[in-house]
Parts: structure tokens; C-alpha cells; sequence
């Protein structure tokens, strides 16, 4: 497997705070990977920087051989953990937005998601619920064909009973030679389907490791690792 994402010394300071400090990693293609920690811990401001939002202080990023910029942009699809969309467009008008916008958006497999999960593409965003939003948003990101999805807190806002489809949808949706990383707090709810897991603590790597060294060699769940990892 080759290196798609590369980190390197990465540091990223607001004045005297630090929130992260000096981190080092990469992501292979093909794989899932989950970025665990607290509240605080420095999960969103990484992936703002992978995704060309913030500036580092120090350090460099380079998805696919290309630093941050205008060629890494094109080959991340990101999901924000905060609602984007505009209220008054209907979901039809937001998919040829970005049909527009993204030559890698396959139009067919946003349609065929939607009819899935029940949602008419006619409906204006105006009147649905926040979890409808994100299912919504979800189906935008993975309808791309990106090489790096990215997606911050994917099933926070649904329902319990859709997050088995939600996540059915994100690992079978992309390529097998694109990544995924993946934020969340749900760690139970998403452990099946990582290949790997960052455990970011105070701006800091603490742990990177396979879920399969974590089960055999630990003898635990990946939750039941965080919560030793991070108990209070």
C-alpha cells in the first residue's frame, strides 16, 4: 500500500495554547481510520488542516505527494461536523451544485443513495430535520470519487436505527484504493468497520495502531481501549 497522506511535524499554536504539538503519521490507501480523543483534544483542527482551512505554525501536510493546496483539495471529499447548506435550495439544486463544482461527482450514486434512505429529491432543505441534513451532507461527501474522504462526527445527528446504513453507505461508497478518516465519539458504533486508530490526546499522538494488534495483542475493543486510554 502507498502513502496517501503524509504528516509531518505538524504543530498548530493560538497564541500561548498549543493544540497540536509536533505530530507525526501517515495513511496508507485502502484503508479506515478512526481519530479518537476527547473533547479538545485537537481532532477538528487536524482535519482543518489536512483539508487547507487552517494555516499550521509549523510543519507540512501533502495528500498525495501535493502540499496543501489547490491540487490536494481536489482529491479530499470532506464532511463537516456543522451543517453547510443552504435552507432554501431543495436537494435537487444542491446535487447539480456540485455536479458543477466536482468533476469526480457521480450524480447516479447521490440518486441512488437518496432513494435509499427515503429522502425525495424535490424536498427543500428548509424543511427537514438536522439528521435528515446530515444524512443529506453524508450523501453529497460520498458521492464523490475522491481518493481521501474525511468525515468529523458522520453519525452524531442520526438516529440510532439509520447509523447502521450510514455506515454501510461510507464503506460502500468509496473505492478500494481511496481512504477514509473518520472522527467520532460513537466509538462502538463505528468499530467495526476501522482498519486502524489514531488516539489523539491534548494535541498529541498517544497511540496509532491496527484495530487486529488492539483485539489480539490488548485483548480489548477498541471502545474499551479509549476508555482506558482517556478515563477521567
Amino acid at each position: 500500500m502507498s502513502s496517501l497522506l503524509e504528516v509531518r511535524s505538524l504543530t498548530k499554536k493560538y497564541g500561548n495554547f498549543t493544540a497540536l504539538s509536533d505530530l507525526n503519521f501517515e495513511l496508507e490507501s485502502g484503508k479506515i481510520t478512526g481519530l479518537l480523543g476527547p473533547n479538545g483534544s485537537g481532532k477538528t483542527t487536524l482535519i482543518k488542516i489536512i483539508c487547507g482551512l487552517l494555516q499550521p505554525s509549523a510543519g507540512n501536510v501533502t495528500v498525495k505527494g501535493y502540499p496543501v493546496g489547490v491540487e490536494s483539495k481536489k482529491v479530499i471529499s470532506y464532511l463537516p461536523d456543522t451543517t453547510y447548506l443552504g435552507k432554501s435550495s431543495s436537494v435537487e439544486e444542491v446535487i447539480d451544485f456540485f455536479v458543477d463544482f466536482y468533476e469526480d461527482f457521480d450524480r447516479d450514486r447521490a440518486y441512488d443513495m437518496l432513494g435509499k434512505l427515503g429522502i425525495d429529491p424535490h424536498t427543500r432543505l428548509r424543511t427537514m430535520s438536522k439528521g435528515t441534513k446530515e444524512k443529506v451532507q453524508l450523501i453529497l461527501v460520498m458521492s464523490r470519487r475522491a481518493d481521501l474522504y474525511i468525515l468529523d462526527e458522520p453519525i452524531a445527528g442520526v438516529d440510532p436505527a439509520a447509523r447502521d446504513y450510514i455506515l454501510n453507505t461510507i464503506i460502500t461508497n468509496y473505492d478500494e484504493n481511496a481512504s477514509i478518516l473518520i472522527s467520532t465519539h460513537l466509538i462502538s458504533d463505528i468499530e467495526n468497520i476501522l482498519d486502524e486508530v489514531i488516539f489523539l490526546k491534548q494535541g498529541r499522538i498517544v497511540r496509532k495502531s491496527s484495530v487486529d494488534d488492539i483485539r489480539t495483542n490488548e485483548g480489548k475493543s477498541v471502545d474499551g481501549l479509549f476508555r482506558e486510554v482517556f478515563k477521567c
